[in-house]
């Protein structure tokens, strides 16, 4: 049995077109992993497949398993929330399906604790629907982590997030991850924020991975210019992660 996820032949077809072609991988727990790519290759359609959102063929499996709504915490790129609810109890709704309407003192402890890492404790008596979108959008990534998956999927989790709170999510998604061993997926439209703080990067052009493995493998000057049609300079940062400079876009090929 493959401890992990593990994608054989995923398709997903729309009409006549084929967004996502024929995706086979298998990505171990216990790490991060970045999902890019340039606009329209497939990103947001690729992580709905695996979490089970959009219809696909070929086979989604974790440890073996079909991946079922037990196994995956997901949090769709537009996310936001209409209801009169506060935002603990926003984070408690986590913990229904476990629990019943019956919470005790230590979910709401354990809710408060995250609202305190999330930076929100003094909004925990607010209506969540009187907050920011970024707002939000931390109170849903709470939620999700609230419910301990073992594969947590994140469409562009912290793009309505300003710089420290940026570095607040990914900072608790790295402690979730050493101390849960889930494997989490995350679009990412910032190739050196992705860099910095994953494991690994997925990259995708038009529905096929174009390159997967560490920072230094996938993130090359051929591989960016031949995916993303710019010229680029990748020089080594800090720490001896690349660090990516753009130059200028290529000429489009019918110019």
């Amino acid at each position: 049995m493959t401890n992990g996820l593990t994608l054989t032949d995923v398709s997903v077809e729309r009409g006549r077109s084929r967004i996502i072609d024929r995706v086979s991988l298998t990505l171990a727990p216990s790490q991060i992993v970045a999902v890019v790519g340039p606009n329209g290759a497939g990103k947001s359609t690729l992580l709905g497949a695996i979490a089970g959102r959009i219809a696909q063929s070929g086979s989604v499996r974790w440890a073996g398993s079909p991946v079922d709504r037990g196994t995956v915490g997901f949090m769709p790129q537009q996310c936001s929330v209409n209801a009169d609810l506060s935002v603990l109890q926003t984070l408690l709704l986590a913990r229904h399906e476990q629990l019943g309407w019956r919470v005790g003192e230590p979910e709401i402890r354990r809710a408060s604790l995250m609202l305190c890492e999330l930076g929100l404790e003094h909004l925990a008596n607010r209506r969540i629907n009187t907050l920011s979108g970024g707002q939000q959008q931390l109170v849903l990534l709470g939620q999700r982590l609230m419910r301990q998956p073992r594969l947590l999927i994140l469409d562009e989790a912290t793009c309505a997030l300003d710089l420290r709170h940026q570095l607040t999510v990914l900072g608790l998604l790295r402690d979730y991850v050493c101390t849960s061993g889930a494997l989490i997926l995350m679009a990412v439209h910032d190739l050196n924020l992705a860099a910095r703080t994953t494991d690994r990067l997925l990259l995708l052009q038009a529905g096929k991975v174009a390159a997967c493995g560490s920072p230094a493998t996938v993130l090359t000057a051929p591989t960016l210019g031949m995916v993303y049609g710019i010229d680029v300079e990748v020089v080594a940062g800090g720490r001896d992660i690349p660090f990516v400079v753009p130059i200028a876009p290529r000429p489009s090929r019918a110019a």
